[in-house]
């Protein structure tokens, strides 16, 4: 472990995680018991300057970030953690000023490029290096994006970033990033762990833009005497916020399985080799425990409710919702939801996939529609579990964690659909939580990230399988996709 000889290690430590998230950032002051101390978050604007581009100015992170720090006000932290939203550009030029907004992990402009990379490197070896197709999502397209419509500002990078390292690179100035959230740039050899030389190579970049890489519980650098912060405070690597939220739920060993039921619904695992799906409907990314680890992102999940919700019933809350559903049979008598409201990655991959009610008949009412809503939801996230599965995860524990996991409407379902037993934690508190975990490793209050999350993370209540079955719905709901795939294609 990279653990600092100049700070001795506190008994009692201070843990700051920070959290670079889409809609807000969030600060997070933990103790060595995994004990929340003080927590602070602020909001920043999202632009859309054309229909499918999403971007942000990364100096409004960072005044969301000093914001934070002055409202939580500890200036002697003992360590500090970074995670944030995968996948986002900061081009940076030699002065580190940022060149232009950042395109975001939800930009979508970059078809035309993933098509122009796979024309080089063949789609089949882009898998074989990175673990994951090339999506438009990623980093690297969004490089070379810039490089085809802005060559003025393409001609000034010096520098190029995830927007949780542009934190870091203001904290202690320095260019530096980890292998989880590099995993998610398309550049990344996620095998050996460093980046492509044939990738950089055969695309033409300079890989003196590129950060130089180390593991999550890594320290990075040391504070300058910005943001409140006192001098000589340890930074490490951090995580992209699905690896450092899975510190945050415990999933850093194999046979724990965190299902996230926030906007959007991930399922994720660690697996103790670098296995990957061959059809692209999963990622295999470097884990922050120096493993891997396999993901199922459902692209509208909790988005998915929500639309319905405002569409359907404004002014009711969730709870509303749920009883209403709980009071249809399972399987709604035939009604079948596909919540592919902005096409799906797990585990079809298809950008062009739709959502759809199916199966309506003049016997149903609004409590089988809210309930085949919460069903598809489910079934789309059992989907991602069967996947993980067939690359060899177990599944001894399942964790449920973001807003869904307030629901025991939800999670009872979530338990009869996967036939597992499923778990709430203590503490709930996403990627800004688990980076905290991070910090403290990397100045040895823990050994590893795995006794870190042996002393942190508590379960508050189990969930068991109830007599309820979904293997013939779950049937029907496959069936659907597939029925509709070539029809959706067309129009």
């Amino acid at each position: 472990m990279n653990h600092p000889t100049n700070r001795s290690i506190k008994s009692s430590a201070k843990l700051l995680g920070i959290d670079i998230g889409t809609s807000g950032c969030k600060v997070l002051l933990v103790n060595e018991e995994g004990r929340i101390l003080k927590q602070a978050s602020a909001e920043y604007p999202l632009s859309v300057p054309q229909p499918m581009w999403t971007e942000q100015d990364p100096n409004d992170w960072w005044n969301a970030v000093l914001k934070c720090l002055a409202e939580i006000n500890e200036p002697n932290v003992d360590a500090i953690g970074v995670t944030g939203q995968m996948h986002g550009s900061v081009f940076l030029d030699a002065s580190n000023q940022v060149i232009r907004p950042a395109l975001l992990w939800n930009d979508q402009r970059t078809l035309e490029e993933c098509v122009q990379i796979e024309a080089i490197i063949t789609a089949e070896r882009m898998k074989q290096i990175t673990c994951n197709p090339m999506l438009t999502g990623f980093q690297l397209p969004k490089l070379i994006w810039l490089r085809n419509h802005e060559p003025d500002n393409y001609s000034k990078v010096k520098s190029l970033l995830l927007p949780k390292d542009f934190i870091r690179l203001r904290l202690t100035g320095d260019h530096a990033t980890e292998v989880s959230d590099a995993s998610g740039t398309g550049i990344l050899d996620v095998t050996n762990r460093n980046w492509s030389s044939e990738i950089i190579e055969g695309l033409g970049i300079d890989p003196a833009i590129l950060p130089r890489i180390v593991e999550s519980d890594e320290i990075t650098g040391e504070t300058k005497g910005v943001a409140g912060l006192a001098d000589g405070i340890p930074v490490v690597g951090g995580g992209g916020d699905q690896a450092a939220a899975a510190v945050g739920t415990g999933a850093v060993r194999p046979g724990i399985i965190s299902v996230s039921l926030g906007t959007s619904g991930v399922v994720f695992t660690s697996i103790p080799s670098p296995e990957y799906d061959p059809n692209g409907g999963a990622h295999t990314f470097c884990h922050a425990n120096r493993g891997w680890h396999a993901m199922g992102v459902m692209l509208s999940c909790g988005g998915s409710l929500r639309w319905y919700r405002d569409m359907f019933s404004p002014g009711t809350d969730y709870d509303s919702l749920s009883l209403s559903a709980s009071t249809a049979p399972v399987g709604c008598e035939g009604l079948t939801f596909l919540p592919y409201l902005t096409g799906e990655r797990c585990p079809h991959n298809d950008s062009l996939a739709r959502a759809s009610f199916s199966g309506i008949t003049l016997s149903h009412n609004k409590s089988h529609f809210d309930r085949s809503v919460f069903e598809g939801l489910t079934l789309g996230l059992l989907d991602g579990f069967l996947l993980l599965k067939k690359l060899g995860a177990t599944a001894e524990e399942v964790r449920i964690t973001s807003g869904g996991a307030k629901s025991a409407f939800w999670i009872q379902m979530i338990a009869d659909a996967f036939e597992s037993t499923c778990q709430t934690l203590e503490v709930d508190e996403g990627p800004a939580f688990g980076s905290a975990i991070l910090a403290g490793v990397g100045i040895g209050v823990w050994d590893d990230v795995v006794s870190a999350t042996k002393h942190t993370i508590r379960v508050k209540k189990e969930t068991v399988p109830g007599p309820a079955r979904y293997s013939r719905t779950y049937e029907r709901f496959s069936n659907l996709y597939s029925a509709t795939r070539d029809w959706n294609h067309r129009v």
